[in-house]
């Protein structure tokens, strides 16, 4: 069970109960936030909506909290609901958790992450005649249709040739000023698309990384691009977040491969099997599953805010925690190959197919090779 469909679970229950007549709420959430337990907390996720509801429902929150707890036990994946501090829910998920998780990331492929939250809207959207906010602005449309949203884009000016052909906006965006401004001050949508533009040219850089060096940093921030900056965008090392991205998925792959070699397929399961003594796979783990978890509503809140940075740093903070679960994916030297060798193999797929469909939405390729 992923982030948001906990949310929606507990929202649900939330909804069920003023249906029933055991809650009086007049208006209910739109959404519930559910996140890592804090101090004191306990279990998978936790959430505060007990105390949002509690004053509405003119009830205290421990009563509010127990009675949506003892709702969400009866909700298949929850294995334990425990009221702490004030009346937050800490809820802990059954210890298959993990591997459903896995193993909807690679039903799902590229569009893991992908709802119909903003099914049938259409948003208008509109950007200055500048590369980085064309670019910023196919990024903006791609990330709302995976919401299920219907785009509709204009620009200030008609795209420029190399933005077409070596950034890859589209070539076809309207040329148009919104009505009503003179200045272009959107269509009903809120304000247009303004970042901050690139000092430079950013087509010598190429489309991958010249969309990285405008999408990676927020709007408001200066791109960092110029004859001394630009190399780092290129830099096959470490110290390029881009490379660190693309090189995580394309390890993946080798190690799909390398598997098959060695005649065995990912299969989600536990991680660490008995004899693995102190390694700390499930440690190393943890901070990666919680991430692909979380993908779905980075990909929300990308949209809702019309920030791909928040995309980027995503797909950055997954490669890095992919790094660790790497060497232990493959069997070593004559060791035959485990269950738990079949499961990070598994993970490490599934975090593979997270980062190329991250990219993907981003404009950008995602190589098996590099």
């Amino acid at each position: 069970m992923t982030p948001v469909e906990l949310s929606r679970t507990v929202l649900h229950a939330v909804r069920r109960a003023v249906d029933e007549g055991e809650l009086a709420v007049a208006v209910l959430p739109e959404r519930v936030v559910v996140a890592p337990p804090g101090p004191g907390g306990c279990g998978d996720y936790a959430t505060s909506v007990a105390l949002q509801l509690s004053r509405p429902a003119g009830q205290p929150a421990p009563a509010v909290a127990e009675l949506l707890r003892t709702r969400l036990l009866r909700t298949d994946g929850i294995s334990d609901v425990v009221v702490t501090g004030p009346g937050f829910l800490n809820i802990s998920l059954d210890g298959d958790a993990d591997g459903r998780l896995v193993r909807d990331i690679l039903r799902a492929g590229l569009r893991y992450g992908h709802s119909d939250t903003l099914a049938g809207q259409a948003v208008e959207l509109h950007a200055a005649h500048d590369a980085r906010a064309v670019v910023l602005m196919d990024v903006v449309a791609r990330v709302l249709r995976s919401q299920g949203a219907r785009p509709r884009l204009t620009c200030a000016g008609p795209p420029e040739d190399a933005w077409v052909r070596i950034l890859g906006v589209p070539s076809d965006i309207p040329s148009d000023i919104p009505a009503g401004t003179g200045t272009g001050t959107g269509t009903g949508t809120g304000a247009p698309l303004r970042p901050v533009p690139a000092p430079t040219d950013p087509t010598p850089l190429g489309r991958d990384a010249a969309r990285w060096a405008l999408l990676h940093p927020a709007p408001h921030d200066r791109p960092h691009i110029g004859d001394s900056q630009s190399e780092q965008h290129l830099a096959q090392r470490e110290t390029n977040p881009l490379f660190r991205v693309r090189y995580a998925h394309a390890r993946t792959r080798a190690l799909l491969r390398n598997a098959a070699d060695l005649g065995f397929t990912p299969e989600p399961g536990p991680l660490t099997s008995e004899g693995d003594g102190p390694l700390t796979v499930d440690g190393d783990a943890q901070g990666l599953i919680q991430l692909l978890a979380d993908h779905p509503r980075v990909l929300a809140a990308t949209a809702a805010h019309r920030a791909p940075d928040r995309l980027a740093r995503h797909l950055v903070a997954v490669a890095d925690a992919l790094a660790p679960l790497l060497p232990s994916v493959l069997p070593l030297g004559d060791e035959k190959p485990s269950a738990a060798h079949r499961a990070r193999l598994a993970l490490a797929e599934a975090a593979g197919t997270v980062l190329a469909g991250g990219l993907s939405l981003l404009g950008i390729d995602a190589p098996e090779h590099l």
